[in-house]
């Protein structure tokens, strides 16, 4: 018998399947218009102002292209600011609107109770040890 039920794969794509969905309907509810793609834009934007889009693909784990339109759609909301780096004319550097740091400060509270909710039944040394994994699974695969 072949028990894909109890596969990593499959049970790391129904957990981001969960985690997507509790994403949007925690956000529906406090009537705030963002995906998990573009909280992480927002939240990388807010860490490290001034950062170049290319980085905030990398931080984001997503590509370029995708990253790019992502922004380009927040720019349009009105949370992001966008200008021409400084030091490289090629690259776009990104700041928080005001705006942006409303929603950003808004959605913090939002996200760690997302956070919270999704390792609901788990104790302290259980969350940590499940982060610690995913980390190794998903961000190790960086460096290679």
């Amino acid at each position: 018998m072949f028990e894909f039920q109890s596969m990593p794969g499959h049970l790391i794509r129904r957990a981001h399947q969960v985690a997507t969905a509790v994403f949007a309907e925690a956000m529906a509810d406090q009537a705030i218009d963002l995906t998990p793609f573009q909280f992480a834009a927002l939240a990388a934007v807010g860490a490290h102002p001034g950062i170049d889009q290319a980085s905030v693909a990398r931080q984001a784990a997503c590509d370029k292209a995708t990253m790019g339109g992502v922004i380009n759609r927040m720019v349009e909301k009105g949370l992001l600011r966008r200008e021409q780096s400084k030091t490289d004319r090629r690259a776009r550097v990104l700041e928080l609107t005001e705006q942006g740091e409303t929603v950003l400060n808004r959605t913090r509270a939002v996200v760690d109770d997302i956070q919270n909710r999704l390792t609901d039944g788990l104790s302290a040394t259980e969350r940590n040890t499940l982060v610690s994994l995913l980390q190794r699974i998903a961000l190790d695969r960086d460096t290679e």
